[in-house]
């Protein structure tokens, strides 16, 4: 199976597609990719130190506003489409997939011209407007959120969850401890505010330090790399609780979250996957600054089923953060029903799933 990947941007559309690729290598060896993405996207750097062939096209998004640069989107949205014809003629695929971001846009839709199966993954509970636009053309539209149906032709949608929900299980959570210097016997707490951090994160926990000193629980805060520097200067003047671990960045989150027992974190889609897979209860504090206010709405599907707390960041502060922590850490009977709650959220199979989606597309031409 010859197998087109595209995606980029974010982490949250790359993370996926590679995780989809990791599982579709381990059912079918013989199995063939290439990456398109852009070549000033994060996807450049991160998809070629997998050895996965990569080659990129020019495109930029649509500004939301009224503006001469969609003019120049709409040539280069045009150019793309060429260009991705081009490159698909000579790879010859079996099957095209979008995990998401602009550069899919010009790909998939050259595909489905080509009268090639395509398939669009859509991690959010609100769609960006590549993937509404692409709905229109491709076989079939998979979604790790039942609130992101409606956006969607309803024939063409089939729920699969996230790929990266997949790539968490099975790891060892006492090594996981180990490895950022957690005791083994306290439950423990990871603070995060994806990858590059969050300032209002950061500074809710620093004044709320002095507090964590007393409780019986320990916190795993991790700044992102961007603030460590600023960080560790204010924790200097107030001083480093013992049962308190700082870091800048994870990079064996997998086996550090199965040594979890609660997450506080922003509600980007990857994240959700991979705490729910696990059955781990989050507080959830949904970034406001991101488009169609997504990140809200994947924190009220977790919460307005009990898997999480949602705590908005107008409401966050020292007090707010340790009382969600308390609630819910402090209350075995509470914390063992979000546990419950969250892996009955959880799509641990979802790159499997996602997968098989494909394998039946393909499976359908060469019929």
């Amino acid at each position: 199976m010859k197998i087109v990947v595209s995606g980029g941007g974010t982490g949250g559309h790359i993370y996926p597609a590679l995780a989809l690729i990791r599982e579709i290598q381990k059912e079918n060896k013989e199995a063939e990719f290439l990456y398109i993405g852009t070549i000033n996207g994060l996807e450049s750097k991160i998809v070629p130190r997998e050895n996965i062939a990569f080659k990129s096209i020019h495109i930029t998004g649509f500004k939301r506003k009224l503006s001469f640069e969609n003019v120049k989107t709409v040539i280069r949205f045009l150019k793309g489409v060429q260009d991705s014809k081009k490159i698909l003629k000579e790879f010859k695929p079996d099957i095209v997939i979008g995990t998401g971001g602009y550069v899919c846009g010009p790909v998939v839709y050259a595909a489905s011209k080509l009268r090639i199966p395509t398939i669009i993954h859509e991690q959010n509970s609100v769609p960006g407007l590549t993937n509404k636009f692409l709905s229109r053309y491709v076989n079939k539209v998979a979604i790790c959120f039942d609130e992101a149906k409606e956006f969607f032709p309803k024939e063409k949608v089939v729920f699969t969850g996230n790929p990266r929900a997949s790539e968490v299980i099975g790891k060892d959570g006492i090594k996981g401890r180990l490895s950022v210097g957690l005791s083994t016997t306290k439950p423990a707490v990871l603070i995060f505010g994806g990858s590059r951090g969050a300032r209002p994160i950061n500074e809710a926990v620093v004044k709320s330090l002095s507090d964590f000193a007393e409780k019986p629980y320990q916190i795993l805060y991790v700044t992102g790399d961007v603030h460590f520097e600023d960080v560790k200067k204010e924790v200097e003047l107030v001083g480093n609780p013992q049962n308190v671990v700082i870091k800048p960045f994870i990079h064996n989150m997998p086996e550090v979250l199965a040594g979890i027992d609660l997450v506080v974190s922003r509600a980007g889609a990857t994240s959700l996957a991979e705490i729910t897979s696990l059955g781990i209860p989050s507080i959830l504090i949904p970034s406001p600054y991101v488009t169609n206010n997504h990140q809200e709405k994947n924190a009220r599907s977790l919460s307005d089923h009990g898997a999480a707390q949602l705590l908005l960041e107008k409401e966050l502060n020292s007090k707010s953060l340790i009382g969600h922590i308390d609630r819910i850490l402090l209350n075995s009977e509470n914390l063992k029903e979000m546990k419950l709650k969250a892996k009955k959220m959880g799509v641990p199979d979802s790159a499997n799933r996602l997968f098989q989606v494909m394998d039946q597309l393909v499976k359908g031409v060469q019929k």
